[in-house]
This record gives C-alpha cells, structure tokens and sequence, in this order.
C-alpha cells in the first residue's frame, strides 16, 4: 500500500526541539511492517513522490527512488532531477527502517551533504497504489 509519511527535522544542535517547519511529506510503498517496499515500488515509481519543506527556501518537489548498490544492495533516495545527481538526498539505510510514528530515518541534504535525522510524525492510511486519485 501507498502511504502518505510526514517527516520532521529531530532534535540537534542547530534545533534542540526540532522543527515542524523543515521536513519532507512522501508517498511511500510501505509494507505491513513500514518498511520500503522496493517490489511494490517498481510497480507504482510513478506515483511515489516527494515533497521537501524547509523555513525560508521554496518547497522541492521530487521522486522517491530506489537504486540498486550501497549498504543492503539498494539505496533509496530523493530525486529532485532526473537529469543529473547532484540533487539527489540519499537515505541512511532507509530501507531498513520502519515508517511508524516516533521512529528516526536519516536523510542526507544535497545542500551542505550532512545527514539530518526526521522523526515520523505522521503516517496516513494505506492508499490503493493502482487507484489514479489515492494520492
């Protein structure tokens, strides 16, 4: 099932509460156990999107991707471009986390290409993947 995640920035130095104004809404192949599903993926690739959020920059708008290599066999990562991989925001062992609300994931910004850590604040209902208006 598709599922619309919301990801907040967690506690760091820079934040020591956090930030509900810098984060990312994704539309993610969620198994029954909230991980990635990478063979649901390549059925709906099309249809998993990203949108990133973040206090005084305009909101990007890209691709959940999954990619063979890196630590596991995959990656999955944000692609703001298809044309090149500059923009790309890989994940920290993404596929390999569970999106459940109060859990970490690590996402590593294109921008100054630190890892940040989000807390899953918010997990919808499942979404039919094959319906054209579940997202």
């Amino acid at each position: 099932m598709l599922h619309r995640v919301t990801l907040m920035l967690a506690r760091c130095p820079q934040h020591p509460e956090g930030s509900a104004r810098r984060g990312y809404e994704i539309v993610a192949p969620l198994g029954p156990d909230g991980q990635l599903d990478a063979a649901l993926w390549r059925e709906v690739r099309d249809r998993c999107r990203v949108r990133r959020f973040w206090s005084g920059e305009p909101d990007g708008h890209g691709r959940l991707v999954h990619r063979a290599g890196g630590a596991g066999g995959a990656t999955w990562l944000i692609d703001y471009d298809d044309r090149t991989t500059e923009d790309d925001e890989p994940g920290y062992r993404m596929g390999t986390h569970a999106f459940v609300e109060g859990e970490y994931v690590s996402i590593r910004d294109a921008g100054d290409g630190a890892y940040h850590t989000f807390k899953v604040v918010r997990r919808g209902r499942g979404m039919d993947p094959h319906r054209p208006d579940a997202t």
